[in-house]
């Protein structure tokens, strides 16, 4: 641990990991609801909001991380400390890493949505078009990657 370090500091670090945390679960949950119902300008607004929380979180992971190396475990840089400062720092510590589980768990989940919902776009256009061979063009007849972000299936013949 550093020396001259502030416990006041140590707490505010890692109780606004926690709060960004908890902001960062809240909208990717908008996310994942605006990906479902295919709202994709409430996407682009949470996805930039996303990317502001995310900067936040990643100013005050520096700030811990000048109090708590990351070469260091943290249960050991907290050892020396009275006893009531090292429960406070070890209780938002374990909620900080419950946080980071939680959402870890609930992105996992989503991204497995969105492979199935991409591996059954694939197997939808093989079935009614299995002439095209696995292939994708644009509308100017160039050939295009399987990636399916954006694809729109013009019905009309």
């Amino acid at each position: 641990m550093k020396e001259g370090w502030d416990y006041a500091s140590c707490v505010s670090a890692l109780s606004g990991e926690i709060e960004i945390l908890k902001k960062i679960s809240a909208v990717q949950g908008q996310v994942r609801k605006s990906v479902m119902s295919r709202e994709w300008a409430d996407y682009d607004e949470k996805h930039r909001e996303l990317n502001l929380l995310g900067e936040e979180f990643e100013r005050l992971e520096g700030e811990r991380l000048l109090y708590f190396p990351a070469e260091t475990p943290f249960y050991t840089a907290i050892s020396e400390l009275p006893d009531e400062q090292r429960m406070e720092l070890s209780r938002l510590y374990r909620e900080l890493r419950m946080e980071t589980m939680k959402m870890r768990a609930l992105n996992e989940t989503f991204l497995v949505y969105l492979n199935e919902a991409k591996n059954l776009a694939a197997a939808y256009l093989e079935t009614v078009c299995p002439a095209r061979g696995g292939k994708l063009y644009t509308r100017k007849g160039r050939k295009v990657t399987q990636d399916l972000r954006s694809i729109v299936i013009n019905n009309r013949y």
